[in-house]
């Protein structure tokens, strides 16, 4: 029994000091030393012996065990730092090499010329006011002066989710809301999305942004009205721009305008983008109908307003010299990184 014990521990030992693998390392210590491995399997025949030598076995396989399991620890640490020195060989960094381009966000076009707009209306004592996307039928058309008969309801394509609920065609319901609260003096800016069924051209998108402005308090003209867009339009395209107010129509407006601004590139003498006319076309406006005052609860013997409205995508174009609405969506960094 001592001979098969030597044996083992000579192979053991051999092996041991031969293996270049954890996971064979491993093995070796189930196979040695393991429930089922070899020095167990010896012990297992200690009953055939006379009783002062099994003392004697017992003591001898326990001091193999110890010898082998010292020298398995001590492969696996050097096998270990090994492993080590070659991963961090292996990825070793040169630092002679060029480093790689980092790639830079850019603010989107229309971020941009929102948060413009927002810091020119908060300067002038505007607040910002939100409202649903998917909006009340009355908010978006009954509210406004519109009702289902109306012509007016044919200028705007509308997705509806049922008879009673749609997607906003403007940002005016967020007016309607606001009014209904009671809280007077108003001045507010609603920007947002807005939904219509359109056709996606160079000049059309069924989803887009807007923004649109309210003032109600006692004594607002008409006057008010021109100075607040002239600013605005000073800030965002320049001191030298100049401002003509058309008449038009609007159901929720009495009386209505078209706001146009001289053209950005020719300066007014006119060109191929304003058509020759000197004015680009950049918003609608007016004075709050005061049927829309009176359907919000205000009265309008008290008090008047006026609204304004206008795309993003429009200022955007306009500022920047984009010429096709669809860039703003596409995602396409060579656009993007221009702004």
């Amino acid at each position: 029994m001592k001979e098969k014990l030597q044996g083992i521990r000579e192979e053991a030992f051999r092996l041991i000091k031969e293996v270049n693998d954890l996971e064979l390392l491993n093995k070796l210590r189930v196979r040695f030393l393991g429930k089922k491995g070899e020095i167990t399997g010896v012990l297992k025949g200690m009953g055939q012996l006379l009783p002062e030598e099994r003392p004697i076995i017992g003591a001898l396989a326990n001091k193999i065990k110890n010898e082998i399991e010292s020298l398995i620890e001590e492969r696996k640490l050097k096998l270990e730092e090994e492993a080590k020195l070659k991963q961090i060989q292996e990825e070793e960094i040169d630092v002679t090499l060029p480093g790689q381009p980092i790639n830079y966000g850019h603010v989107h076009p229309l971020t941009a010329i929102l948060t413009e707009l927002k810091r020119v209306f908060l300067g002038m004592g505007f607040d910002i006011a939100e409202g649903p996307e998917i909006e009340k039928e009355y908010y978006n058309f009954e509210a406004l002066n519109i009702p289902r008969w109306h012509p007016a309801r044919d200028m705007q394509d509308t997705f509806f989710i049922t008879e009673e609920v749609l997607l906003r065609t403007h940002t005016s319901p967020v007016q309607v809301r606001t009014m209904e609260k009671g809280e007077l003096p108003i001045r507010i800016i609603a920007p947002g999305r807005v939904y219509r069924v359109d056709e996606l051209d160079a000049t059309h998108s069924p989803n887009f942004q807007q923004l649109e402005g309210l003032v109600v308090d006692k004594g607002i003209t008409f006057g008010h009205l021109k100075e607040t867009i002239n600013v605005m339009v000073k800030e965002i395209f320049g001191k030298d721009r100049k401002t003509r107010f058309r008449p038009s129509y609007f159901p929720f407006t009495e009386p209505s305008a078209e706001v146009d601004v001289s053209c950005i590139l020719c300066d007014g003498k006119g060109c191929r983008i304003c058509k020759g006319s000197g004015w680009l076309e950049i918003m609608g406006c007016g004075m709050v109908h005061p049927r829309v005052l009176e359907m919000s609860g205000i009265d309008p013997e008290q008090y008047s307003g006026f609204a304004f409205g206008m795309g993003l995508e429009r200022i955007a174009m306009l500022k920047y010299g984009i010429t096709d609405i669809r860039l703003f969506y596409e995602n396409d960094l060579r656009f993007l990184s221009q702004f």
